[in-house]
């Protein structure tokens, strides 16, 4: 059973790559919604800087990927808020269960995510336009959801796995 886990643990590097790209754009994102927040309110009292109308729908959509996408970057730190009061008082098996059921829940979800976004997206995304930029469909206002719910399936699968192995491989525990 430990050559299967050795096997597949071969893959981390994929899910490295991938947490890495999805950080990385993260922060192009923050970067970037700092620098049109500035230039929009200094553009209202410096006479020579422009105030673009169309920057606060643009800095709205870019905050909608940057939320939607940290959140599945918390999946892979397992750093989502979540109770755990009560785990010194449960037995761990039962821990590890409400954990792998847990992550199977948030699963589920990131495929509706990715099913219902896409279908809103396209839907009724791709018929309406930005009132600021009439020449850009809001398609880009609702793909952050399904674009996050693909990267939280790539998490949760990580995560389930995670959460197999340790039942089923003991880690040695060095000095």
């Amino acid at each position: 059973m430990s050559k299967f886990f050795e096997t597949v643990d071969k893959i981390k590097p994929a899910y490295d790559i991938t947490y890495k790209i999805v950080l990385f754009v993260c922060k192009i994102l923050l970067i970037a919604d700092i620098a049109i927040t500035t230039m929009a309110v200094i553009g209202r009292y410096v006479s020579f800087v422009p105030d673009p109308a169309w920057s606060e729908e643009v800095v709205l959509t870019l905050m909608s990927y940057m939320a939607v996408l940290s959140a599945a970057l918390a999946i892979r730190r397992g750093a989502h808020i979540r109770m755990t009061a009560l785990d010194r008082y449960l037995p761990k098996g039962l821990i590890k269960f409400l954990d792998i059921l847990a992550d199977i829940c948030v699963f589920i979800l990131a495929i509706v995510m990715v099913v219902v976004g896409l279908q809103y997206a396209t839907g009724l995304g791709a018929k309406a336009s930005y009132v600021s930029m009439p020449w850009l469909s809001k398609f880009w206002m609702y793909f952050p959801v399904p674009l996050a719910g693909f990267a939280m399936i790539i998490f949760e699968l990580e995560a389930i796995y995670n959460h197999i192995k340790g039942i089923f491989v003991k880690e040695e525990k060095t000095i």
